[in-house]
């Protein structure tokens, strides 16, 4: 009896810890299988670490801080180690005049002679210092200017890749609240659906009503599907800016803010770009210009020769020392018009960047301009919008309730629906312009990475 109860007891404790492990993975499952809400704001901080283009831009911006250092380097001196050997198989001659070994010896007649051993060699270690080189200072000047572009051109890369972002989270929260309305006009339509299928069933109305509502009723499960795939397309494309795998559960906020905010107007990342460009030709003009000034290097060489001879009895090997050292100035006196034709040209260059910085300003002011109106107009519109749903549904729902007493038709209900999805779908677009007004406004002036 006592063995039998213990065995129950075991079984008890077995069927226990069973549902306690079931519960757990049950548990487990639906937290992993919960999507968490993510703000805009942690998107574009998830982006700024892991999207693939940003990565890039930051090795360029190293690359571009190793030429500046590079160009840097040629201040450095140059150490070159020369060695060299020669086995002459063939002296070479000279002609010496006769005077040499006969001083009586009329001028103008020579006789040659073989001068040197066979075996030639030397060993040396050759030092190079620039003292004043216009080429590399101007060099220096330019690659530290090329790399404020890289690091203008990395902000640009991010100013696009925060716009796509964001761009992508109101899609997504647009077709979220084009979901809603669709959810709730289907439960509308199958309300009427089954009121009508009771009258159908009393025969007070023809059964062609009936599939007119079912097909309705069908036309708006199918628009469900439909932007239900393309929300999901839109959010795999959300995370794949964001640098994150598809298969990451995640859905955006719901709420839109529609409040206008004030920008601060700020130089953009075109225009400093512009500018550095700018200044970019301004360097090369003056390295063109300073092209024409000496350069003056100090040099010095040591080492050692060798001389060997290899036949008996008189068989060597010797060496001597060989070293100097030395200033060397070179100056460019005419390389026929090159450098002055160049000059020419960047000066022109430099005028249509001057140019070009005029016309993006004005260019920015006035899409500025016209996004702030577009934004005012839009928030009034999407108020004005709002206000029409709530009075379409207002008569939708009183259209259908008369349509139950008999006071109006089944026509009377779909030209209430209609201009309730009307209504609904001005609303939509409204809040698209106006989230385009936004962002847009935030990249010209130069907002668009600071204040989401």
């Amino acid at each position: 009896m006592k063995d039998k109860k213990n065995l129950n007891t075991k079984l008890v404790n077995v069927h226990t810890l069973k549902w306690l492990i079931s519960f757990v993975m049950v548990m487990v499952i639906n937290f992993q299988g919960q999507a968490q809400t993510w703000s805009l704001k942690q998107c574009l901080d998830t982006a700024q670490i892991h999207n693939k283009s940003l990565q890039i831009g930051r090795n360029k911006m190293a690359i571009g801080k190793q030429k500046e250092k590079e160009a840097t380097a040629n201040l450095f001196p140059k150490v070159n180690v020369v060695g060299d050997y020669k086995y002459f198989t063939d002296l070479p001659y000279q002609l010496m005049s006769m005077s040499t070994f006969n001083p009586t010896a009329p001028e103008g007649q020579f006789r040659e002679a073989q001068f040197g051993v066979p075996h030639n060699m030397s060993a040396a270690i050759q030092v190079a210092l620039p003292l004043y080189n216009p080429q590399i200072y101007g060099g220096i000047r330019t690659t530290k200017i090329a790399a404020e572009i890289t690091e203008l051109q990395y902000k640009k890369t991010e100013e696009q890749v925060f716009f796509e972002i964001s761009n992508l989270y109101y899609n997504i929260q647009i077709l979220q609240h084009q979901l809603a309305f669709v959810d709730s006009n289907i439960v509308n339509t199958a309300k009427l659906l089954e009121n009508l299928q009771l009258l159908h069933q009393q025969l007070m109305i023809k059964g062609t009503d009936v599939k007119k509502v079912e097909l309705q009723l069908e036309q708006l499960k199918t628009q469900k599907d439909i932007i239900a795939n393309n929300a999901e397309q839109v959010l795999n494309a959300l995370k794949l800016s964001m640098g994150k795998p598809s298969t990451l559960n995640i859905q955006v906020e719901t709420d839109i803010q529609f409040n206008i905010n004030e920008y601060t107007n700020t130089t953009t990342v075109d225009l400093q770009l512009i500018n550095s460009q700018n200044s970019l030709l301004n360097s090369e003009l003056k390295t063109l210009k300073n092209s024409r000034l000496p350069t003056i290097s100090l040099y010095g060489s040591y080492g050692q020769t060798g001389f060997g001879y290899d036949k008996k009895p008189n068989d060597f090997l010797k060496f001597f020392p060989a070293s100097f050292v030395g200033i060397q100035l070179s100056y460019p006196l005419f390389n026929g018009t090159v450098t002055y034709r160049k000059i020419n040209q960047k000066k022109i260059e430099i005028q249509n960047s001057l140019l070009q910085i005029s016309l993006v300003t004005d260019q920015n002011n006035m899409l500025i301009e016209n996004a702030n109106r577009r934004r005012a107009v839009t928030q009034k519109t999407i108020a004005n919008t709002l206000s029409q749903i709530n009075l379409a549904r207002t008569v939708y729902e009183q259209t259908c309730i008369q349509q139950k007493e008999g006071t109006a038709n089944l026509t009377d209900v779909l030209l209430a629906d209609n201009a309730l999805r009307e209504a609904q779908q001005s609303y939509l677009l409204a809040i698209v312009e106006y989230l385009k007004a936004d962002l847009e406004l935030k990249k010209l002036t130069g907002n668009i990475t600071m204040n989401n």
